[in-house]
């Protein structure tokens, strides 16, 4: 930085020449007296007393130096006396993790032999230094809070993949995960810890204690009488399970805690302690001094107001000093004890950062006074250290540490030079900066303050029978709503405190997002850009190392942040640009997803793979885009490359991409020998060279540089006269204005993929904590009415009950405070809004992309998974703090996204199958709820006809399942006895979680079922498709239910218990559940197109009835047959079988069969009668069954076969045999039949008449059926069926069969069945009368 005045350019080393060489009376300005008295007051001699001070030698720059080192060389201890090992510990000075020797199990161990983190089961390391004698202590700094022993062992312990430190007779271990001692047996000790503490390790060899501290406060002594003696020395140990990391201190910086009479295992630099402090002193004292020439005096001044003015005097002062704190600063203890100190002390009093313009003097005259690699080494360190400062201070209810630490970084990083240095090769290369812009979740309550921030604690206390939370404030008790404020008031005052620590931490962001800074080189922002990308890559691929991947919590804080900070940048842009459009519009144009200027690694697109994109899409590139993809590069992204070796892959690609070594900079885990073939892929399908076509303009081609993420400068990004930048090859489709600056786009697309790489999976796992709130909250409800109902002769029992009370209220007071937390830093209105706006910037996103047509299949997957997931994110974890209904533009947004999945879920230009289930499910899951369902029915006529088209394709070739539940769905509260919101049975079990899509009250569309008609009447080749296919499935699922259920049956009869996997009864019951919703999708189309199977003069309607009738009489006779293997089943009660019972399949059965028995035309009737009657599988008892009807002979039970309960082993549950009851004992008074009078809850009496009706009709239309048919010989049967008479005759061919089979047949094939002959006609055949 340069700075005012002449005498500014003086390093280190020409000031050496010039003071030997010149030697003026004067320096400057300032006579020799005074330069004199200046010294010694700047550097004063401890052995002169005051007195002496008119005594003393003149002082000049000539005879500074060594003046300077007689000061410092006071009090230095002597070569023999440094030398000398301290008694009691045998080992290297400098302690770190035995690498070499002392592990057990696989680890990684960071490059400065601190760090560890565990990679298999467990993994046990030491140090290097063993300690026999005296007091002895060391921290360690837990980054994660899972499964750890952390102690101490002896040389002869030996571990291994099960056993760690403090299982072994010689080791000692503390376990705050669980909360144990370790010492092969174990016991309940200390307190559990979290990410973020610190635990010493405090050893005795004295007394033969261990004792452990927990952020500085004791535990207690953990272990006493250890083993001591000749040969015992002990070393500090831990044991790890994988995937958990600590940093060890064991004193290369000052102890965070350091105890009384304890010494760190590692000496401190006690010399050069010493020597920093004066020196520190010095540079004080030089401050706080000003030489005022015209008086020929000394001025004390306050510190803060020096500025670096320029003055010869000072600057060489300063010189000298710095010529010996220099080198000091580069080392790790010295900068946190003494420089950190020293900064954080400046700042002590508070204000705004700016007020405290000393820490950017004394950065100019760091980088001004020390070499380059100096300057570069301390601030690395300061970070290094503030970030760890930063991380592993408790939490305080003001949160005074945070925000202590946060102001220092911030002041830092204010400083041009110094953030630009950070940037390019700390923030992102060497520190896990993301750690800033975190806040830690306190797990110990009463430590962080809370139980005084929060005095007053509040939870839901009334709950409906679902066990939803259902309070009115109207229903409030007063006690009740004064608690219920008092907490309100508790979590702002909480609110306020972290709003504080988020608003430096924005401020950070802004600092690093600085785009003017350009007078020192490229722009911060720039630096930023490239190394977010590189962050990002990381972080997306899956074979990343453990100890790049940023841990999901650190994510979330650092997506709010960013977007605060870019929303910020961009609506200044906006306020200074008029025509571009404000950040609450913003969206990601189309041209970033295939212009190849923004690298998205190897994530997936739309449209499959980019390389396999640029071959099937290069013309309309051309013509919709300017853009041309070099043939050359075509063939050295080609599949067909990769086999080759990698210089003949080189060697045909262009000279850009082998020049620039790809598109893509090589991460350091992929340079594994055993990766070659993945390398090659990813360095060159990630290459894109392409040339812009100007239109209206000769076709002259513009090579378009390729750059790795850390080559692109800012005319890359934001482009210059004639270059789009990062927009370049813009559609027509695209309008024409500016949106924002360009990085700023880049950025927003970066926070879109870090939402979908893991922070919408940490918003769905903290929402545990309300969940356990709510749990505690029934438990107490439910033990206070027990207490209420306890007789009063059961002391006994009321003493139990109230111990768990009391449990429950103490466990309610900690999780509410720890909930208000949460709802504060992750789940506040602020950070709804957040989700809320990138919720809307993906939409806004995908409609652009979807206008460019086939370019769409360019678009990355994560921009409809984080549309999906967002939204999902606002309706189930922000609720009930806030909800989502009082978002600006709601219902608008909940139209958008249902037009965008009704229209994608069966997008052809979509070739994933993962996203199009997703999509699938997306869509199931917005028809369950009212308010999305009506968002769908609000979408443009043509998008719904053409979802309900694409809902009612041909059920084979396609992932069915889904679509069929969408049509359930949008059909359930109209079907015969289908208003049930849970099946009738299960109403007395806990629902497992009463916000699932099922478990919602029945809404069903009309608008979307006119649709379906219309479309299913209009098209009848779609509709006798679509019937087929259904038809097809419900065969298929209801045959695979039978065969399961026999295998469960016979498992049960046999006489030994047997395991029936867990797996096999649930693929059992979704059999079912499928065949239940097939047959109302059966039933929805017979009540809104009843034509399709009634009006005979239809090509298929006749064949499609006759399916119909012929599945309808299979379901009933397998459900309701005498003592029936289904009943059986259904009353082992078998967990995993629950949805199984008569009740959903036989009421869908009863549906279909009066609608088209009762409901319909007089013609249509009798059609339907006479079909179902001639099928061979009608029994008019299977009818009768449905009202409890024909007596013993066919009343299946439902209720009374007894049964051993199941019981659940490692494999499922088991099977148990049922009891044999005693001959006769089951009569008709013990025996309850299945009827539909029974569910008056969920059947109306009208429907309870039709179906009498119908049974009434059935009965009077078979017995004239049996009295008019005529016996037929066997010889007249179809010989396919053998039901029906033969009545088609096949061309060419002339074999015969009924109508029905072989129209069911030609529906999926053309061959005879007898000869394999194509078909070429089917004509009407009746048997000759003469024969």
């Amino acid at each position: 930085m340069s700075s005012k005045g002449g005498g500014t350019a003086l390093t280190r080393r020409n000031y050496r020449l010039a003071s030997d060489t010149d030697k003026p009376k004067a320096t400057g300005i300032v006579n020799e007296k005074l330069l004199s008295d200046y010294l010694h007051h700047v550097f004063p001699s401890t052995k002169q007393g005051p007195a002496l001070a008119s005594l003393r030698k003149p002082l000049g720059f000539q005879d500074l130096g060594a003046h300077l080192e007689r000061l410092l060389s006071e009090g230095e201890p002597t070569e023999e006396s440094r030398d000398q090992p301290i008694e009691g510990r045998l080992g290297p000075q400098t302690v770190v993790l035995d690498h070499t020797s002392g592990f057990e199990g696989l680890l990684f161990v960071d490059d400065d032999l601190l760090g560890v983190i565990g990679h298999s089961n467990f993994s046990s390391i030491r140090a290097t230094t063993c300690v026999y004698k005296g007091k002895w202590a060391y921290e360690v700094l837990i980054s994660s809070q899972g499964l750890m022993q952390i102690g101490w062992c002896t040389l002869n312990c030996r571990f291994n993949q099960e056993e760690g430190v403090g299982d072994t007779p010689d080791s000692y271990a503390y376990d705050g995960n669980r909360v144990r001692k370790w010492n092969v047996t174990t016991t309940n000790y200390g307190k559990s810890w979290a990410a973020g503490d610190i635990v010493s390790c405090l050893i005795d060899l004295d007394e033969g204690t261990i004792t452990f501290c927990l952020n500085g406060q004791s535990l207690g002594i953990a272990f006493t009488n250890i083993k001591m003696g000749p040969g015992i020395a002990y070393f500090p140990a831990i044991s790890l399970s994988f995937k958990e990391s600590v940093a060890f201190n064991f004193g290369s910086r000052p102890l965070r805690y350091p105890v009384e009479g304890y010494l760190p295992l590692q000496n401190p630099p006690t010399t050069d302690l010493v020597k920093a402090q004066k020196l520190l002193g010095y540079i004080k004292t030089v401050l706080s001094t000003t030489i005022d020439t015209q008086e020929d005096k000394l001025v004390e001044k306050e510190c803060s107001a020096w500025r670096l003015h320029g003055e010869p005097t000072v600057l060489v002062t300063l010189a000298h000093i710095f010529n010996h704190f220099a080198p000091l600063m580069c080392k790790v203890y010295l900068v946190e004890d003494v420089l950190m100190s020293f900064l954080l002390g400046i700042l002590e009093g508070g204000g705004s950062v700016d007020e405290h313009p000393l820490i950017q003097q004394l950065l100019d005259l760091f980088w001004l006074l020390m070499e380059d690699y100096e300057v570069n080494e301390c601030l690395k360190q300061l970070m290094m250290s503030l970030l760890r400062a930063y991380r592993f201070s408790p939490i305080i209810p003001d949160l005074g540490f945070q925000i202590h630490y946060l102001r220092l970084t911030t002041a830092i990083l204010r400083h041009e030079k110094s953030r630009k240095y950070l940037l390019s090769n700390v923030l992102f290369d060497v520190l896990r900066s993301v750690v800033f812009f975190y806040i830690k979740t306190p797990l110990r309550v009463k430590e962080a303050g809370l139980e005084e921030l929060i005095p007053t604690t509040w939870w839901p206390t009334r709950f409906d029978k679902e066990g939803k939370d259902e309070r009115e404030p109207k229903d409030e008790s007063a006690c009740e709503r004064l608690r219920r404020r008092a907490y309100e008031r508790g979590c702002q005052r909480l609110k306020k405190r972290i709003e504080v620590v988020e608003e430096l931490q924005v401020q950070i962001l802004r600092l690093l997002l600085n785009n003017k800074d350009k007078e020192t080189g490229e722009a911060s922002r720039y630096i930023f850009l490239n190394k977010f990308r590189k962050f990002l890559q990381e972080n997306a691929s899956n074979r990343g190392h453990p100890t790049a991947l940023c841990p999901p919590e650190y994510m979330v804080c650092f997506l709010h942040r960013l977007i605060t900070a870019v929303r910020t940048y961009w609506d200044e842009g906006k306020r200074k640009s008029p025509g571009s459009i404000n950040s609450e519009e913003g969206y990601v144009p189309p041209q970033l997803f295939y212009n190849g200027k923004v690298d998205y690694f190897d994530l997936q697109r739309l449209g499959g793979l980019l390389s396999h994109l640029k071959k099937t899409l290069k013309d309309d590139l051309a013509s919709k885009a300017n853009i041309i993809i070099d043939p050359a590069e075509i063939q050295a992204t080609s599949m067909d490359d990769l086999d080759e070796d990698e210089e003949s892959g080189a060697a045909q690609r262009p000279f850009g991409a082998a020049a620039m070594g790809g598109a893509l900079a090589r991460p350091s885990w992929l340079s594994s020998p055993t990766l070659g073939r993945a390398n090659r892929f990813l360095s060159t399908a990630a290459v894109s060279l392409m040339t812009p076509r100007r239109p209206l303009a000769p076709p002259e081609k513009v090579k378009v540089r390729t750059l790795a993420v850390e080559q692109r400068t800012e005319e890359d990004i934001e482009g210059s006269h004639g270059n789009d930048g990062l927009l370049l090859g813009r559609p027509l489709e695209e309008p024409d204005q500016p949106i924002a600056e360009k990085s700023l786009l880049e950025i927003v697309d970066g926070i879109v993929m870090m939402y979908n790489l893991s922070v919408h999976q940490q918003l769905g796992k903290m929402v545990v904590v309300s969940d356990d709130v709510h749990e505690y909250a029934v438990a107490l409800k439910d033990t206070e009415e027990k207490i209420a109902r306890c007789p009063a002769r059961r002391p006994d029992i009321l003493e139990e009950l109230q111990k768990s009370q009391k449990v429950f209220a103490e466990k309610l007071n900690h999780l509410s405070r720890r909930l208000a937390w949460i709802n504060a830093t992750i789940y506040s209105k602020e950070k709804m809004l957040d989700v809320y706006w990138l919720l809307r910037v993906c939409i806004r996103t995908i409609e652009h992309a979807d206008n460019t047509g086939s370019l769409f299949a360019f678009a990355p997957e994560f921009y409809l998974n984080v549309a999906m997931n967002a939204y999902s994110a606002l309706k189930n974890y922000f609720s009930p703090a806030n909800s989502m209904e009082e978002l600006p533009g709601y219902e608008e947004t909940l139209t958008q996204l249902a037009a965008i999945l009704a229209k994608h879920f069966a997008d052809p230009r979509i070739v994933g199958t993962d996203i199009k289930d997703s999509l699938m499910q997306a869509l199931a899951s917005y028809v369950c709820y009212p308010q999305s369902l009506r968002a769908v029915e609000r979408i443009p006529e043509e998008q719904r006809v053409a979802m309900m088209r694409n809902l009612l394709a041909p059920y084979e070739q396609r992932p069915w399942a889904q679509t069929n539940w969408i049509l359930v769905r949008l059909w359930r509260g109209c079907g015969f006895g289908y208003r049930y919101t849970r099946l009738p049975h299960l109403l007395k079990t806990k629902p497992e979680d009463a916000n699932l899509p099922s478990l919602q009250k029945p809404c069903p569309s009309l608008l979307l079922q006119r649709h379906m008609a219309e479309l299913l009447s209009m098209d009848k080749d779609m509709a006798a498709s679509f019937l087929n296919s259904v038809l097809n499935q419900l065969n298929w699922a209801f045959s695979e239910f039978i065969g399961m259920i026999q295998e469960i049956q016979q498992a049960a009869e046999r006489p030994e218990r047997n395991f029936v996997d867990t797996r096999q009864l649930k693929v059992c019951a979704t059999c079912f559940d499928l065949s239940v919703s097939l047959l109302r999708v059966l039933e929805m189309t017979v009540t809104l197109v009843p034509e399709i199977f009634l009006d005979w003069s239809r090509p298929s309607a006749e064949l499609l009835l006759r399916r119909l009738a012929q599945l309808l009489n299979q379901v009933l006779n397998r459900v309701t047959a005498e003592r029936n293997l289904f009943d059986r089943v259904v009353n082992l009660r078998l967990p995993g079988l629950e949805s199984v019972d008569h009740y959903p399949i036989l009421v869908a059965v009863t549906g279909i069969l009066v609608r088209i028995l009762v409901d319909g035309e007089r013609q249509g009737i009798s059609q339907a009668a006479s079909v179902l009657l001639s099928d061979p599988c009608f029994q008019l008892h299977s009818i009768q069954h449905l009202l409890g009807e024909g007596g013993e002979s066919s009343g299946a039970t439902t209720v009374t076969v007894p049964s051993v309960p199941p019981v659940v082993g490692p494999l499922g549950p088991a099977v148990a045999p049922p009891l044999p009851s005693a001959p006769g004992a089951t009569g008709p008074a013990d025996r309850k039949h299945f009827s539909l009078h029974a569910y008056t809850d969920y059947i109306s009496e009208e429907e309870e008449r039709k179906v009498e009706r119908m049974l009434a009709f059935l009965t009077e239309e078979s017995k004239q059926a049996a009295a008019s048919t005529a016996p037929t010989s066997e010889e007249d049967l179809c010989p396919i069926c053998y039901a029906h008479s033969i009545s088609a005759i096949f061309k060419p061919c002339s074999h015969k069969s009924c109508k029905a089979c072989i129209n069911q047949h030609l529906m999926n094939n053309k061959d005879c069945f007898f000869c394999k002959a194509t078909i070429t006609g089917v004509e009407d055949y009746s048997k000759p009368v003469s024969s």
